[in-house]
């Protein structure tokens, strides 16, 4: 995670209790996405930010080989456990400016990370900054409009993502606080990106690790219509 903003929001993302992970199957699909949009040039850098653990990256890598990954974190413990799944790891913050330069970066995986943020706006900012004009950029964030979130709202019943607090979970399923700031539907991050600068907004659907066992087969058929899929996957290009 980086720019998380507040003090108590740093402390709540450095306990190693909290999940740093969203799920290979999200990671797997996003990683062949940006394996077609990098095409056969090798050596090309792809930069991690938000790295986490780096679990994300492990299960790139198969559809990443022969290209350059570097992850970023501000998180001391996430980069500890990172440092074994990416061979650079390197310590930055999205509200102080990334330790990279102008231009340098071929694509950005910013995977679970936006709706985490204070300041999704300067986060933008900043990836448009170190990408090269027309790089990739690789999003992935929970959709509030998932196709079980319809219904529990049908039913008064708060989205699953949404949360209301930090210390514990109030009036959605689950149990698990994982520090959710923002959501967004397919329809705004499409308009979001495209007002940030980017072009080529191309939005699909990957599936929630988190699903009970029983509905997962209608999770994953719910990734054809990318706008009622659990997690939303984004392709941008910088303008």
């Amino acid at each position: 995670m980086t720019g998380t903003g507040s003090p108590a929001l740093r402390d709540f993302y450095e306990d190693p209790a909290v999940p740093v992970a969203s799920g290979d199957a999200r990671s797997r699909r996003q990683a062949r996405l940006l394996a077609e949009a990098l095409g056969t040039s090798p050596g090309q850098l792809v930069v991690d930010v938000g790295c986490g653990d780096g679990s994300a990256a492990r299960a790139a890598a198969p559809f990443l080989r022969g290209h350059r990954l570097v992850g970023v974190d501000w998180s001391h413990d996430a980069l500890r456990r990172a440092r074994p799944h990416l061979g650079n790891v390197v310590r930055g913050e999205l509200d102080c400016g990334l330790p990279l330069a102008d231009g340098c970066a071929d694509a950005v995986l910013f995977s679970e990370v936006i709706e985490h943020l204070v300041d999704p706006d300067h986060a933008l900012d900043e990836l448009r900054r170190i990408l090269r004009p027309g790089g990739h950029l690789m999003l992935s964030t929970p959709n509030l409009a998932a196709w079980y979130n319809r219904a529990l709202l049908l039913a008064g019943v708060q989205p699953v993502f949404s949360e209301v607090s930090l210390r514990g979970i109030h009036g959605r399923p689950g149990s698990q606080v994982v520090g959710h700031l923002r959501l967004y539907t397919a329809r705004a991050l499409r308009s979001y990106l495209t007002a940030a600068g980017f072009h080529d907004v191309r939005i699909t659907g990957a599936p929630f690790h988190g699903v009970p066992r029983g509905l997962r087969l209608l999770d994953r058929a719910a990734c054809a219509v990318p706008g009622a899929a659990s997690v939303l996957l984004a392709h941008a290009r910088r303008g």
